[in-house]
């Protein structure tokens, strides 16, 4: 049966930490340093690869302690699948995508208008704290780190530079508020700001997008909790699922996604949601501590299907400060992850 609340999980956790039936392992640690840790004051937005950002991402809990991004699944069993669903990526490389940033704004952050002009029958209704200086994916490594868009300013990118057609994710987080604001093809405009599609999350929930509706990313989830920040990096810890890519997926969904993009009917193909995770027998000892910690990440938590892209890509910050760690990641093939599923007694957590 379900636990029927929180605390009944926390006692578990500390019973059986490594081999709770129901699937749900909270961590300890991860709630005994958010509870040390005081958010700094903070009156105007935060850009997220700053000391300030840094301070303020120490104290915030992204997601109850029984949500699936924050669970451990290192003893989670294989999915009946698990070899074929690995075998045509198999040799293919662990890759790193320097794209998802992020702004922070403080509790009483204007909010304005965001013209939905896609997905609005499955958006959030604004308006949203949608700030002047609000990043768009990619910004600012991976322009600075070209040749061709290095002299972009971050105005250039967001009303579309190099190009409109880009996915162009921007996201807001109210951290002493604990939502989130999340955009597909965020512009800004002379007339103000644009977007494909706009989801409002409650950090303190978790609460799911309703059945079939898609978010900024194809599978209904938020894009912040899976990011590798610059923080965790330094503290040598990453204590959350990580957001994953492939180019073929499934017409289905799992939880906790709530929305497919694929018409393709393959059983051996990833749904969306689907949890990867790294084999616990994985030597990471002769990685980098930056790769080593991304790598220790997916051995406990693993990596959710989120949207179709390159095979095997991770989200990472692009957070000049993070080194490029992409030639290092290239060492993890396909072969060295597997498929986990829930235990029998798993249930979503309400």
């Amino acid at each position: 049966m379900r636990p029927t609340s929180l605390s009944f999980l926390l006692l578990a956790a500390v019973a059986a930490p490594a081999a709770d039936p129901t699937g749900v392992t909270v961590n300890q640690d991860r709630l005994a340093r958010l509870k040390a840790a005081a958010m700094p004051k903070f009156a105007k937005p935060v850009a997220f690869d700053t000391p300030e950002a840094d301070a303020i991402l120490a104290s915030l809990e992204v997601f109850p302690p029984d949500n699936p991004w924050n669970i451990p699944v290192d003893e989670w069993p294989l999915a009946a699948n698990s070899k074929a669903m690995i075998a045509p990526l198999a040799a293919k490389p662990l890759r790193y995508n320097a794209d998802m940033n992020f702004v922070l704004v403080p509790p009483d952050q204007k909010k304005v208008e965001v013209k939905v002009v896609r997905y609005a029958d499955e958006s959030d209704p604004g308006p949203y704290p949608t700030p002047d200086a609000t990043p768009i994916e990619g910004w600012p490594a991976y322009f600075k780190r070209s040749a061709k868009l290095k002299d972009l300013t971050l105005d250039d990118v967001q009303r579309g530079k190099p190009t409109p057609d880009a996915d162009r994710h921007g996201i807001v987080v109210d951290p002493v508020n604990r939502k989130l604001y999340e955009f597909y093809k965020l512009t800004k405009t002379d007339a103000g700001w644009t977007a494909a599609q706009a989801s409002v999350f409650d950090m303190a929930s978790n609460k799911l997008r309703p059945a079939g509706w898609t978010s900024s990313d194809a599978a209904g989830l938020p894009i912040f909790p899976s990011v590798v920040r610059y923080d965790e990096l330094k503290r040598g810890k990453i204590e959350h699922a990580l957001r994953v890519t492939f180019s073929n997926t499934r017409n289905a969904y799992v939880y906790p996604a709530t929305h497919r993009a694929s018409r393709k009917t393959d059983e051996n193909l990833p749904r969306m949601g689907e949890r990867f995770r790294l084999r616990k027998d994985f030597d990471t000892s002769t990685f980098s501590a930056e790769v080593k910690t991304i790598l220790d990440a997916l051995k406990t938590y693993g990596m959710l299907v989120a949207d179709n892209g390159l095979d095997w890509s991770l989200s990472v910050a692009p957070d000049e400060r993070i080194p490029v760690l992409h030639e290092e990641l290239r060492k993890v093939k396909g072969s060295d992850f597997e498929v986990v599923a829930p235990p029998p007694g798993y249930a979503p957590p309400k």
